[in-house]
Formats: C-alpha cells, structure tokens, sequence
C-alpha cells in the first residue's frame, strides 16, 4: 500500500452547523483570516444523524486550488448519515472573499406509527464566511489591522507626475501604506469626483497620458514609495451629463423605465413653476422668516398641487369603472366566483371590501392618471349576486349603486392621498428651510433661476440627435440622493417606493441614479459598462471603497465585486455604509466581504466619547482568554482518515471590522470643530487601535476647514512633500509624529498586538496596546483638546504598569495659531491649500519609576491639551513568553499518559462528600470568593467555570478576579494532587501533580493581570489530556463517537472512584459506582443495586470498562439472599432487600455481559463468596462465621435467583423498624412474592411498600401522607414481566445449547416446569393481560375493564395492582419491556403505544412518569415542601409527573427498535435514526452546559429546573449511551 505524507501541522477554523444546518459560531458573523501557504482547512462539522443529514448535501462555493471563483457555482459535499458519529467536511480556503454555503435535504417528517406523505426536499438559507485578503507591498505582508490609509481628493493633486510624485513621496515618508484616491475618471459639469461623466476615462487634466500615467504612478506607489492604491468605485449613479446616458437612457430611472414616476416628475415641475411665479401669486421670493416661508408653503396647494391634480392618480375614476360595470352586467359578461353569493344581504363596506380584493388593479403603483382600475366583469358579478341579470329596467338602479360603491372604495385613496400631501409640504418645508433660513444651511437668498424654490428631482436630457431617437418620456432621468432612515433593502426609485413623490429624498442635482434591475439581461449596456469600469479599477488598485454601499443594490456590488475579484483576488474592500442598522451592516459585510467599514473619530463630540470610538476598534483586553486546540487525534474528514496534527481554532465572534479615520474627506477637521490643538492626540488614540486606521490630506498639515470637493480650485500644499520628514518636534503640522505613530500602527498590526487597555480619566486617555504572547507593547498617554480648556484642566494620575517596564520614545505638545490673522493669510493664498502655522514641541519631565514590581508613571505639570508621550513597555518576565505559551501547552499528554480511568475520577471529578471522604473532612471542593463553590475539586469543576468565562472573554468575572489577586487556586489544585498522588492506589498521579506545579510556578511570576489567561490555558490543557487519555482507555465505540457520546461517556469517569466510606465488599477499598453526585456518593446512599444494573450496560459494557463491569456483578452477585440482590449494598456488610426489580435488572446485566464481553459467557462458570448461605433467609453479620463461607458459581446464583421466585418469596425484612425505615409502615417491611403460573407473571408488593424503582414513601405527617407511599406499583410491573421474560429466553437458549446446566425449576406445587415452558406461558398471555387497545369494541379480546381506561392504544403499567385504576396509568416503564423483550409486543401495537408516549411522556430531556391527562399528575417535585397536601408534601410526588431522564434511553431504543423493524430501506433507516437524534436535542444541550458535565436525574415539566435533583446521574447516562450501542449493533446488521 503506498503511503501520503501528511503535513506536520495544519491549521483548522472549526465552524460547526446545528441540527438546522445553521452555523452555531457566536454573533454568526464568520470573519476569517487571509489564505496561507499551505491552505488553511475551513472544517465543516455537522452531527452524523442531524436534520439535515437525510438525503442531505453541503454546498459550497469555495473554488478549488486552481479554479476561477464562480457565485453560483457550489461544490456538493454528501453527507452519509452516521449515526455515533459527527461527519467533518474540510475545505481549504486558496482564496480571499465572500463565500456562501447552504444545505439541501429532505426535511425529517413527524413521526406516525402509520405510513406518512415523504416532505418535499428543501434547502436552508444562504450562510456565509468572509476570507481577509493578503495585501502585500515590495514582500511585505500587511493584514487589514496594519493598514494606515492617506486619502486625498484626487483633483487636488495636481499633474502627474509631477505635482503627484512629490506628495506621494511626502505620504510615504510619513510611512503611510495605503493611498486612498476619491474617483480619478473624467468628472461631470458639476466637477465633484463623484458625479463621473466617463467612468472610463482618467481624469485628463490629472493625466495627461491617461491609463498609461495610472499604470505608472502605481508602480512608482509600489516600487518607491511603498504605497499600495485604493479608490473609490461609485456604482449607483453618474453625472448628469454622461454622453453615454444620451445613447442609453434605459441606464437610468426614467418615465419610459419606471412609469411610477411620472407623478413625481409632474409634481417637480409644478414645483419650479411655483416657484417662478411666486410673484405673480404676492408671495415673497426672498425667505427672511419662518412667517415667509409658512406663506410659500401654504401656498403651495392652491397655486400648485391643486393644479396638476395628482388625486388623479390615486382614486378609481367612478363614471367609468361604473359604467364599464354596468355595460357587462348587461351583456351577462361577468366573473364566476361563488365569493359574492348572498352580496344582496352585504353592507356597504362589505362590497367595497369585495371590490378592493377581487376587482380591483393597478393598486400598488402609480402608473399613469386614473390607472387605478375595477375589473368590470369582477364588478359585474357583483351586480348580479345583488340586482340579478341585467335588464334594462334595472340598468340605472345598477349605476346608481356602482357608483356609490365605487365613491365608497375611492375614500380611503383620498385619505391616501391626504397623507401624502402633507408629508410633501412637510418636506418641502423643512428643505427649503434648511437651504435659506438655517445658520448651518447655505442661505441661498433669493428665489430665481439660479437657485430655485426646489432642488429637481429629474435630469432633462437635451434634445439632439442622438436622444431625439428615444421616448420622449426617455429623457427624463431621476436623480440620485440619500433618505433619512431608509431601508438599505429597497429601492427608493422603485415602483414600491413614494419616496421621491413625497420629496423625501436629498438629492444631488448633479447625479444620475442608476436602473440595474435584477440582473444583467434586465440592462446589458449599463451592467457591461460597469463591469468594464469595476476590472479597470481593480487592475490598479489594491483595495476599493465602495461609495454609498448603502444604496447600492446588494446583487448589483456582489457582482461587481466578483468581477473585481477575478481580476484581483487579494482585494481590500472598504465601504461607505450608513444602514442604521447594525443586523443590516452585517448583511452587506457578509454578502460582499468587506474588509472594513469606515469609522470616524471627528464623529465624537467629547473626550468620553472619544473614549468609547477608541475602546470599541481596540481588539481584545489585555489578558484576554484566547485559546486554540491542539490535535494529535485522527478525524474521519470526507471520508478519509486525516491524522496530521492540528491547531484547531474555534472561530471567534468578531465585530465588524473598522477602517477608523482620524478625519475624513467629509469631516470638520479639528479646527473647526474642537480645539486645532486637538489634531495630535486624536491623531495617536486613532493609530493605537487595532483596526485599519487612516488620515486625508490636510490632516497632517492641520488645514483649517473641511474642503468642499466640489468647488474648491485650489490645489494641495504639504510641507512634507517638500523636504525630509524626520521623526521628532517641527513646524508646519504634525507629520513628523505622524511617521512615528504610522510606523507603531504597523508594527503592531503586522505582528498581532491585538490586546489594549484604555483608561479615561478627566480629558486624558490613556491606551496601552500589547501583543497576547511576546508581551511587548505601547503606552500612550494623550491629553485631548476641546474647546473651551485653555491651557490645562487636571492632571492625570500616577499610572501604574504591573510587572511591567517602559522606556520614553518621546513626548510631545501641539500649538496652533488659530488666530484671525493666520486663517485669513491661509485663506488668501488663491492657489493652493495650506495649513495654520503651527509647531510640535518636545515635553520633558516625565517621571518613571519601578515600585512594588511595577512602572509608576508620572506626567509633568505641563502637559497641556494637545500633548502626548509614546512608551514602549516590556514584560522583563515574559520576554521569552512565546516558549512560556509552548511551555503551558508542551507534556501534557505524556504527563496523563500513565493515568487509569479511576485516576482521572481524582483529576477531573469528586464532588464535596467524596473529597471530603478522601480527605478524612478535612478538605472540600474549592470555593471562588464572589461565585461560590465550584461543583468539583478537579479539573472538570475549573473547566466549567472558565468554560464560558473564556468563551465570552470575561475579565471581569469572579473567578479572574480571584486569580489576579493570589495563587491559592493554583496551590490548591496541585496540593490535593501531590497529596493523593502519596497514596498507593493513586501513584500515576505523581506526573500530572508535577507538570501542573511546573506550569504554575511559571504563570506564578507572569504580572497578576496576565495570571487568568496563563492559568486558563494550563487548565484547558490539562483537561483536555486528561479527557484524551480517559478516550484513549475507552473502547472504539466511544473513541470514534461523536461528541456527545464521549461527554456521556465519562459520565462513567465521574461515577466511579475509590470512597473511604463504601466499597463493593467490606474488606478493603474497591473503585465503586455512585449513583449520583452530589448526593449519592457516600456510605449507605453510593451503591444502589438497581441503579448501578440500569447504567452498567451503558457505562461499563458499551464503553469497554469491562473489569469495573465484572466487579460489581461479582460483588452484588455475592450478597444475593432471598433469591435477590439488595436495593442497598451497604459495603455487603448491611445490605437492604427491599427491591423486586433489581434483580431482574441484575440478571439483564449478566446477560448483557456475556454477549458484549469477548469470552463473556466465562462468567457463568466464575465463583464468588457468599455472604449469606444459598437458599437461606437467615440474617447474620459480616463478620460472622458463616458469611463468606461458602461459594457459588455465577449460574448457580441466576439459578437460585430464578428458583426462589418460581416457589415464592415471603420475608420481613432484617431489622425492619424505624431505625431501618423511619418513613415504613410496619407492614411495608413485609416482602411477598410469588408467580401466576396461569400467566407465568411474577406478582409481589403490597399498598404500603414500593419496590420497583418509582420508590417514593410518603413521609408528612402534616399531609397524612407519612407510611403511604406515592407509588406502590404493587401486583405485576410491566418492566419486571419483560425483563422476566428477557432472562427466560437467555437461559432457555444457554440450556439448548449446553451452556447452562438447569433446564428449568419447580414451581411452589413440585412440579418441574421448563424455562421454555414458563417464557411460552408469558408470551401467550402478555398482550392479553397489558394491552389497551384503540378501539374500544376490541376490549373483549383483552383483559380490560372499559370503565376506568383513560388513554387507548397504550400499554399497562401494571396488572392486577392494589388500586385497578392504577393498572392503566400511562408511564415510561413499558418501553423498558419493550426493549429487552420485543417478542412479546405485537410491532404495529408497540408503534402506536410508543407513539403516545411520545406525545404525551416525553419531555425536552426526561420522560413524564405519569400521563398529564391522569388526576393524579403533579409535575412540580420539591422535597422541602411542608404543606398539607397529601399529593405533593415532602416530595411525594416523585414519581407522579416529574421528568426522569433515564427512562428517555429505554424510551429511545424502544423507538429505535421497532421503527427500524419497519424499515427495508437505507432511506428509511436513515429517518429512524434521526427521529431519534432529533429527541436527543435537549440532552445534549443539557450535557453540554450543565457545569457537573452530566445529566441530571429529573427535571420539573417541560424540562424546568429542579433544584431537588441530582445534577448528573449514573442511569441518566447509561442508558443513553445503550442507545448508540444498539444503533451500532443495529448499523451492522
């Protein structure tokens, strides 16, 4: 066989999908980062049965090594059920992007015991993952983080090259990496670089030469100046003047395109005539007041809108719509529809309501006057169902009442058209406002040509050769705009949309608003056009920002950007995008792959709110809990095994990423809207985030007003671009800091410093930004600059870096001359740009010292607002921190590698009583001050507090707290190991007390604010080689499970351990198994017999803990008497025999063993010591002669088991009493049990006892419930007759084939009856005697007493109890018969039996112990309750409602069982087994999250929290993992 050479590690992002297919990553936004070499594996993991799974399918429009990306072209990943496994689909990411994946399959119908419709196939939504790009310039790798952008309006450079090669010289200098361009192409009449008349031409008066100048300066960025080129693409308008709208008018939203709007342009154009004759009408056309403007507005309705009528294209025109009525009334045309039958006996608004659903068209859209229409026929068998067939005697009657019903169908259009009016005259108001009246508007004075009332709405096209071809209606275009608040979803020019009927939209006059459509056949010249643009750009230019992303159709940018994409794979996207709405923001980042959404620091209005803008693009806290896995295990990953190890990544939950501007081309600079001064500190908060970061030019060289793009002629000046900028203080603006700052910003964004602290304190912030393993970092202090400060205002308090050292780079003050005198002299240099003078200054004295292990770090007096100091910090400890993370991680596997199952009880488990058992009370679980005691003193009760402390990052909670104030957490957890580890039976303990002591004494000299995070890790992996090493000594059932499987599986880890105060014999120490924690774990209340013989199959058996399985069948099997083993074991020395099930239980076990264990029918012939004499009831104690005397083979002791019950039982029981039984009646002491040989079933128990499992004593004296029990279960518990019948066949088979001795026994009468004999008896009469069945007339055929049946089509849970009515109670106990014994159900009877079990039983995790439709359900347990009601006091009902899980495993395999009797094919197995995972769902989120990491023993209704319950139980998880063990032997057949 040849071999394949697997790479030594990989690295995997792990991104799970639910039983949905939904992905289940925290926030669902799934940011990853740029494409490595090799590929990184995106691992798809989806449980092997979940919904999705049948006839299911992955699909994922990854491209493969070498394939071109392709939106709609999805590779299919088939997904083969699988049962006990997950399935893992890998898929390495080659490529930057956004990616989609979905899943098709067959949806899982409800399950019905009959045969029901197949669903139809489906699919889920689209999901989606964004892959960073990998930017490089001249080598250099620079993730998004590291960018530190300069943008410049592009018209304002000057000639290339050289006007251009000077100031990008100037940029790179200042170590900017990135240039952002505003549009280079061809600019409209406006001269705004974002109204392009030709979008495929560069701007000639900035290149000369054109595309070949581009292609230069690019390289020249690149080459020379280390720049990579980013520009804005601007897909959703043009300038109105574009020569190509004239030729392509479809292009645009014009009347011919988009007829909707023709009442918008009517409305325009009434508009301007208004505003032209405001004179004529006496109104004023100069605004000075409110009362002027009030007098043009209330002008506007009689002087305009009542001019052009607009109501026109809102209402029905009456005459004739009623008249069209009447006309095919008349002529017998009319509409059948049975809808208007009796209309005659209607009221009024009952027809017009029939009217508006049925007849009426054109209701949504406005497409010309009166296009509101009634259908004449609809209208006509309306006329008809009212006056009858058309006479012409009754034809004026019929138009008298059309009309009337249409005047009525029209009144709420006009209503509509009210509103609508009034939204136009409020927007018009408050434009027109804001225009001429604000002190922040423009003020544009009088009302003329130049500046009219309104802005249009409409681009007119001239009439020319070319557009005198077109549609008149073709030549007018609507403009383009923003509106307030919109939907980013919806198409403000679309014929859904009144938007700009209602003048809601600001417009820009100067731009056209593109028509896309829904695809490229709806406008192939525009969509061609475009494209040819967008890969223009995308050949040049390294990243895009995306201009209004927000109203950019989102299919129209995915489109474009692909065809980016094609041409440059490794794209940058920025984008501009105000939704309003952060889910909205999502959408787009998802669906184009943003890499970054602009974010602006001029924005805040405050230094707290500086504060905040800075804390939110900081990344992580420092300290934060980031921790990857290690893999050496084998996966199944598409089919094939895949053994390479691994660092497996869980994808974090990550914000939108942001390109955080220190000002922008749109925003006031520092000048203008704080204090000039302010343009230095802000500028270095900004650069020490952990995000993109940028400037725009003018910034730098503090200009002293945000420059208007449009109409501004001057061109840029920049010191910087003129001489050498070295770092350090300086005149003409803050360039020289500006390259220092620059120069950290990619430092630390190049090599993950991706940890920050901020600190607020007064006008100063404080930012201390630090890589999370080599612990280098930068501290800056920058004290803000407001108005209104002056020269200073407090100062900042000692800062104190723990453990930390720092050196001064440098610190520095900003002044500006803000003077009238300078604006004035920069504002009268006509030519170019310039920046108020201004000069950096050093500042000294600042004071460092080290005190207690720390860097105190004081600010000199005169640190005024406008200053910074820049550190560089270092943690002398941790300077070897990358080994101290590998250190943590290194030897864990080896130093667990030696431990047993029972060991890692110790590790990982013992709650309070067992370590307080071990420790001879000296010690307990560990307690966290401010959270409480964790559940357990090992690894498993840390791992579940930090388990979300570390997934949601919470520095802040109790137990980090704890952790940064001392090391006793640390000394704890390795003082109880090194102690224990001292022990015989505990010596492999020794290495994980060593490696863990080694790695705390290293996190013990980390600082205190970094001790949570180190000790997180050490725990993690610790926990997790300590759960490794318990999968490695499991079978490979539970090895190659799914997850679920092995957290039950451990379930048995958790359950058993060596207890000082119980033992399996009472003569020395024997690991034992508990039957729940914390509660059953100690002394009389560990081993319960029923118990442990309900859970061992599935935690011993099925897990291959063969020993521990052979252990406690040998110890129970030697303490048999009365033909039973006892309830209680007591440690063998007080056993308790008060349990009729428990042996039926234990005999199951035994069969269990010898077909699952290899050599298991060995057993049979094994010998254990007796500790009370064979078929003898005397009592004696442990240590009497007698005990232990005498020895029985292990089928001897089934023998005697079974020939003690064929003659009958009847004993009280050994020191009955209070002392025994405090609760018991006298007479419930008293043990009777004997067998119907007329049915072959076993009868026993008696009103005051309870001896099967529903075992709850009435103990109230206040309810008169004390002695009663809740739930005697006397007579023949269907579980016990099953199990009986189970254990019958077995020994039946053994006999015939000569591997057990004993044929059969003698019955109480002497007579010999074969085993073969008495399980026919069982089988002829089962169903006669527990039957229910559905129809009632079948009674006679069953022994049924019709009168007191309250379910049918069930199964008994007794027969012939004490109380009838008992007999026909719904409970959980029948599918335990059913799954040990399926020969004696009828399959098509036990299908619908289980099916009202699981509608009216089965809860989110448990199942109901009593039918809610039965009087005595009282689903609510609470054991402290002292009332008087003699139902629930003191918990009495135990077993009367509340939800027991371990009846869900019986329940489930029951299920499993005979729905795959019905099934032949691979389909319809398929659905079986997911019928079952689909009622596994609430287990498994009860696992997952319970901090005991187990299954409680009961919930309340519905799955509620019972605070009475055992939080993790031994039979809750037994019998659940039965259940994979079946469907695996189930599998295989």
């Amino acid at each position: 066989m040849g071999s394949t050479n697997l790479p030594q590690s990989r690295e995997v992002y792990y991104l799970p999908l639910n039983d949905a297919g939904h992905p289940d990553v925290p926030g669902g936004y799934i940011y990853l980062p740029p494409p490595t070499d090799p590929a990184y594996i995106v691992r798809f993991a989806i449980e092997g049965t979940s919904s999705v799974c049948r006839e299911g399918s992955l699909w994922v429009n990854v491209p493969r090594e070498g394939e071109k990306f392709n939106r709609h072209a999805f590779h299919e990943y088939k997904l083969h059920p699988d049962f006990s496994k997950t399935l893992f689909i890998d898929v390495p990411m080659h490529y930057a992007g956004a990616f989609a994946f979905y899943t098709t399959y067959t949806p899982l119908p409800d399950f019905s015991s009959i045969t029901a419709a197949a669903p139809t196939p489906t699919r889920t939504e689209t999901f989606y993952f964004d892959v960073s790009p990998k930017l490089t310039v001249n080598g250099i790798v620079l993730p998004i983080d590291s960018l530190s952008i300069f943008s410049v309006i592009s018209k304002l450079m000057g000639e290339y090259p050289k006007d251009w090669e000077r100031h990008l010289g100037g940029i790179g200098q200042r170590e900017y990496n990135m240039v952002h361009f505003t549009p280079l192409m061809q600019r409209g009449s406006s001269n705004s670089p974002y109204s392009m008349s030709d979008q495929l031409t560069f701007d000639p008066a900035c290149f000369p030469n054109g595309e070949e100048n581009v292609a230069a300066m690019i390289k020249s960025m690149e080459k020379t100046h280390g720049l990579l080129g980013l520009t804005d693409v601007v897909w959703n308008h043009t300038a109105n003047n574009s020569k190509w709208l004239e030729e392509h008018p479809e292009a645009g939203y014009n009347i011919e395109t988009a007829p909707w709007l023709e009442i918008a342009l009517e409305l325009d154009n009434a508009l301007l005539q208004y505003g032209t004759d405001l004179a004529k009408y006496g109104l004023p056309t100069e605004l000075k007041s409110a009362d002027d403007l009030q007098r043009v507005i209330d002008g506007m309705k009689p002087h305009c809108l009542d001019l052009v009528n607009i109501w026109e294209y809102y209402v029905v025109k009456v005459a004739r719509d009623a008249q069209a009525a009447v006309e095919a009334w008349m002529s017998g045309i009319t509409s059948a529809d049975s809808q208007v039958d009796g209309a005659k006996e209607w009221s009024l608004s009952q027809k017009v309501d029939y009217l508006r659903s049925n007849a009426l068209a054109g209701a949504n859209e406005f497409a010309g006057r009166f296009d509101r229409k009634v259908d004449p026929h609809t209208a006509a068998a309306l006329l008809t169902s009212v006056f009858g067939h058309g006479t012409a005697g009754g034809q004026e009657n019929a138009l008298v009442a059309m009309t009337q019903w249409l005047q009525a169908l029209n009144v709420p259009f006009y209503k509509e058209y009210d509103a609508d009016v009034a939204v136009i005259k409020q927007q018009v108001m408050d434009r027109v406002r804001y225009l001429r009246l604000d002190d922040n508007g423009p003020r544009l004075g009088p009302i003329n040509k130049e500046h009219a009332l309104i802005e249009s709405y409409f681009t007119r096209l001239p009439l020319n050769e070319t557009t005198k071809k077109h549609n008149p209606k073709a030549l007018f275009l609507v403009n383009n705009g923003w509106v307030w608040a919109a939907d980013a979803m919806r198409d403000n020019a679309g014929s859904s949309s009144r938007t700009y009927l209602r003048r809601q939209v600001i417009v820009w006059g100067d731009c056209v608003k593109l028509r896309y459509g829904k695809q490229p056949e709806d406008n192939p010249y525009l969509w061609d056009f475009m494209t040819r643009y967008t890969r223009l750009m995308a050949k040049y230019f390294a990243g895009f920002r995306i201009d209004n992303c927000h109203s950019t159709p989102l299919h129209v940018a995915e489109y474009l950007l692909d065809q980016a994409r094609d041409v440059r794979p490794d794209l940058a996207v920025f984008a501009e995008l105000f939704t309003g709405d952060e889910k909205m923001d999502y959408v787009f980042v998802k669906r184009l792959g943003l890499s970054a959404l602009i974010r602006e620091a001029m924005q805040a209005w405050s230094t707290q709110e500086v504060s905040r803008l800075v804390h939110m693009h900081s990344g992580r806290p420092i300290g934060s809990f980031g921790i990857d896995r290690v893999s050496n295990t084998a996966n199944r990953v598409n089919g094939s095994l895949s053994a390479a190890t691994e660092i497996i990544h869980n994808i974090r939950q990550s914000p939108v990423h942001a390109l955080f501007m220190d000002c922008t081309h749109d925003n006031e600079v520092p000048a203008q809207k704080r204090d000039a001064r302010d343009t230095l500190p802000n500028a270095a908060l900004v650069n020490m985030c952990a995000c993109a970061t940028g400037s725009v030019m003018g910034y730098d060289e503090i200009y002293p007003k945000l420059i208007d793009l449009v109409s501004e002629p001057r061109l840029y000046h920049s010191s910087f671009s003129d001489h050498e900028v070295k770092i350090g203080a300086g005149r003409g603006g803050i360039g020289r800091i500006k390259k220092l700052l620059n120069r950290i910003h990619t430092y630390m964004g190049r090599h993950g410093y991706d940890e920050t602290f901020i600190h607020h304190e007064g006008e100063y912030i404080t930012v201390h930004r630090m890589h999370p393993k080599t612990r280098k970092g930068y501290f800056t202090v920058a004290h803000t600059a407001f108005p209104g400060y002056g020269e200073g205002h407090g100062s900042l308090s000692p800062v104190h870096l723990d453990g930390t050292k720092a050196k001064l780079i440098g610190s520095w003050k900003l002044d500006v001359n803000v003077s009238d005198s300078a604006k004035q002299a920069v504002a009268d240099d006509k030519a170019f740009l310039r920046g108020l003078p201004s000069s950096v200054s050093d500042l000294f004295g600042v004071d460092m010292r080290v005190k207690d292990n720390a860097t105190v770090i004081t600010m000199p007096s005169h640190f005024p607002p406008g200053s910074i100091a820049i550190f560089e910090t270092w943690i002398p400890t941790m300077e070897q921190s990358d080994s101290l993370d590998q250190y943590v991680t290194d030897g864990a596997s080896e130093a667990f590698g030696d431990c047993s199952l029972v060991d890692l009880n110790f590790i990982l488990y013992r709650s309070e009583p067992e370590e307080r058992d071990g420790s001879d009370g000296k010690d307990g679980v560990y307690t966290v001050p401010g959270q409480g005691q964790l559940v357990y003193a090992g690894l498993q009760g840390w791992w579940s507090c930090l388990r979300d402390v570390i997934r949601y990052n919470q520095l802040g909670h109790p137990i980090s707290n704890h952790l940064r104030e001392g090391s006793w957490a640390m000394d704890y957890i390795v003082s109880r190991l090194d102690r224990m580890s001292k022990s015989k039976v505990y010596s492999s303990l020794l290495k994980p007390a060593a490696w863990l002591q080694s790695r705390f004494d290293a996190i013990r000299k980390v600082p205190s604010f970094l001790r949570p995070r180190y000790f997180a890790l050490t725990i993690r992996v610790a926990y997790d080689a300590a759960r490794a090493r318990g999968m490695d000594l499991f079978n490979d059932n539970i090895q190659n499970g799914q997850e679920f499987v092995q957290d039950l599986a451990m379930v048995s880890v958790q359950m058993t351990g060596y207890m000082g105060s119980a033992s399996l014999n009472p003569f020395g120490a024997v690991p034992s198994m508990a039957a729940g924690l914390p509660h059953f774990t100690s002394s009389w209340a560990r081993c319960w017999g029923r118990d442990i013989f309900i859970s061992l199959r599935g935690l011993y058996l099925a897990t291959g803990r063969y020993s521990d399985a052979h252990n406690h069948i040998i110890a129970f099997a030697s303490v048999l008497k009365h033909g039973m083993i006892p309830n209680l074991l007591g440690d063998g020395k007080l056993p308790r025999y008060n349990s009729r099930d428990s042996i039926w239980f234990f005999l199951q076990t035994i069969q269990d063993y010898t077909k699952m264990v290899p050599n298991g029918l060995d057993l049979l012939k094994e010998t254990v010591d007796r500790r009370f004499l064979p078929y003898d009831d005397t009592h004696f104690e442990f240590d009497d002669p007698r005990a232990y005397s005498q020895k029985s083979t292990i089928e001897e002791i089934i023998q005697e088991s079974m020939q003690r019950h064929a003659t009958g039982l009847s004993f009280r029981e050994a020191n009955a009493g209070p002392n025994l039984d405090m609760q018991m009646k006298d007479d419930g002491f008293s043990i009777d049990i004997h067998v119907d040989w007329k049915t072959g079933m076993i009868f026993g128990g008696n009103q005051s006892n309870c001896g099967t499992w529903m075992d709850k004593m009435g103990e109230s004296d206040k309810a008169g419930s004390k002695g009663v029990p809740g739930t005697p279960r006397d007579g023949a518990p269907i579980e016990i007759t099953g199990l009986l019948a189970s254990t019958l066949a077995w020994v039946a088979d053994l006999h015939e084939r000569g591997l057990y001795q004993f044929s059969g026994v003698t019955k109480d009468n002497g007579q010999h009856i074969s085993f073969k004999e008495w399980a026919a008896s069982l089988q002829r009469n089962f169903e006669r005697c527990y039957y229910v069945p559905s129809d009632a007339s079948e009674d006679g055929s069953y022994d049924v007493n019709s009168r007191i049946v309250n379910r049918r089509g069930i199964y008994k849970d007794l027969y012939r109890s004490g109380k009838e009515y008992e007999d026909y109670q719904l409970r959980p106990n029948f599918p335990i018969a059913m799954t040990v014994a399926p020969h004696l159900f009828t399959p098509e009877k036990a299908l619908t039996a289980l099916e009202q079990a699981d509608k009216h039983l089965r809860g989110p995790t448990g199942m109901a112990t009593l039918d809610p439709s039965d009087l005595n359900y009282r689903p609510y347990y609470i054991n402290s309750e002292d009332s008087s009601d003699f139902s629930t006091s003191k918990g009495r009902n135990y077993h009367q409602g509340p939800e027991w899980i371990w009846p869900t495993g019986f329940f489930l395999r029951a299920f499993l069982k005979f729905d795959l009797m019905r099934k032949s094919t691979k389909a319809e197995r398929t659905e079986a087994y997911q019928q079952i995972t689909r009622r596994l769902e609430g287990c498994k989120v009860a696992i997952r999250d319970s901090p005991w990491a187990g299954l409680a023993e009961l919930t309340q209704k519905n799955g509620e929290f019972c605070g009475d319950s055992s939080p993790t139980q031994a039979w809750s998880a037994g019998t659940l993992l039965d259940l994979f063990y079946d469907a695996k032997e189930f599998a295989n057949q």
